[in-house]
């Protein structure tokens, strides 16, 4: 999975940051964008795409890549922001948040999906590049991460929609919880938060 790394490298570069996102199909709360510099020889068992992990293997990558990471920088965006901007902006200005937040700043980007943040610095977007490239992988484990450990928190918050378990993504739990209390200040107005025929539900 360094195939990318290794390329840009040969080519010169010498910071080559990874960059992923979570969030951007949930119901509610934020989207968050990680960007992570790994050693180019790192090499760390198991890491690979965060959909791919359990919980807890997630966790334990999630250390080890904060131990031996270069950088990471960690961009957030809250649901009001998504509402105003559409979720595709608001996946990019998280990850250019991300971007801006490394030390030393990267001289090049690799960015899963097929768009680039708006940022001054050199880079590809790789489809499925989570299961393409360790950067990218590592950013997905410390963005999916970073964001479960979010909404654990907010489910205090908010317990009558069960965030703790389903993270704000569209289950039919989740559903049935915003048919009976309505959309919660964490929700996504924009975004079809149930059926044309109880959308008045939900406000």
């Amino acid at each position: 999975m360094n195939s990318f790394e290794l390329a840009y490298q040969q080519s010169g570069y010498k910071q080559i940051a990874g960059i992923d996102e979570a969030g951007r199909g949930a119901l509610a709360g934020p989207v968050i964008a990680a960007a992570v510099i790994l050693p180019i020889d790192c090499t760390l068992d198991g890491l690979n795409d965060s959909k791919q992990l359990s919980p807890k293997q997630r966790d334990q990558l999630c250390e080890d890549i904060r131990r031996v990471a270069v950088s990471i920088g960690v961009g957030s965006v809250d649901n009001q922001e998504i509402d105003r901007l559409n979720i595709l902006n608001a996946s990019l200005f998280a990850m250019q948040k991300a971007v801006e937040k490394l030390t030393p700043q990267p001289d090049c980007l690799l960015v899963d999906g097929i768009y680039l943040p708006q940022v001054d610095i050199p880079g590809e977007a790789i489809p499925k590049g989570d299961s393409r490239s360790y950067s990218i992988a590592a950013a997905s484990i410390i963005a999916k991460t970073t964001r479960d450990r979010l909404m654990i928190k907010l489910h205090h918050t908010y317990p009558n929609y069960g965030f703790l378990k389903h993270k704000g993504y569209p289950t039919s739990q989740h559903r049935r919880a915003i048919a009976q209390f309505g959309a919660s200040d964490i929700h996504r107005r924009t975004f079809k938060l149930l059926p044309d025929d109880q959308i008045e539900l939900c406000f």
